[in-house]
């Protein structure tokens, strides 16, 4: 715990150079590093586990249940806005509310002292910032979602192997490679899920440092 505590406030130093800022967004960084590391973890349930249960509960047979919260892009685009939300939040506080109009307008192609040119300089940035944003964020939830997604879908794949045992008398040694490919899986996609959290906090970091700083 104190490894991890202090490598999220080293890295909300190295990106944040408020240190009234860091009070709010060095423990916002761990929370979400451990929020996110905790959802993808549920990967490595048995992959019919909770859906049976669930049905269990329930009492239907044909239940449907998505374990894995950041295999679905409802939540990876919804951390990924409340992100945008704090880099608008930050923007405002720290530079003003005219401040941030101005750079919105002014960066990053500058400005003209020709109010014509003026005029179209200040509508392309403000496109080009549109666009920024749009794309950070879309980018920061897609890519914790298509990786969380695509290793939910190797271990149902590596699932069916044992199902398919029972179709055909050459399929005997199918659960053996269903328990050795699960394996060699999870402890791979441990590293994956490890990384995917890290890499969504200090984007986050990052970009709430960008917030800070003046163009």
């Amino acid at each position: 715990v104190e490894i991890l505590v202090e490598m999220v406030d080293n890295q909300a130093k190295a990106n944040i150079h408020s240190a009234e800022s860091r009070k709010f967004i060095a423990p916002l960084g761990l929370t979400v590093f451990v929020w996110i590391f905790l959802m993808n973890f549920m990967d490595m349930l048995p992959v019919d586990g909770l859906p049976v249960l669930w049905q269990v509960v329930t009492g239907d047979s044909h239940a449907y249940l998505r374990v894995v919260p950041t295999a679905d892009l409802s939540t990876t685009l919804g951390l990924a806005f409340a992100v945008l939300l704090l880099r608008f939040w930050y923007s405002v506080k720290i530079k003003g509310a005219g401040g941030w109009a101005h750079e919105l307008v002014s960066a990053p192609f500058g400005t003209s002292k020709n109010p014509i040119f003026a005029l179209i300089l200040a509508v392309v940035n403000v496109l080009m910032q549109i666009i920024e944003y749009v794309a950070n964020t879309v980018s920061h939830g897609m890519r914790l979602f298509g990786n969380m997604y695509a290793g939910e879908l190797v271990f149902m794949l590596i699932a069916l192997m044992g199902g398919a045992a029972a179709l055909s008398l050459s399929g005997v040694l199918l659960p053996v490679g269903h328990v050795i490919a699960g394996t060699i899986w999870t402890l791979f996609h441990i590293l994956v899920i490890t990384l995917q959290a890290f890499i969504f906090m200090m984007l986050a970091l990052i970009y709430l440092g960008q917030a800070h700083n003046a163009h």
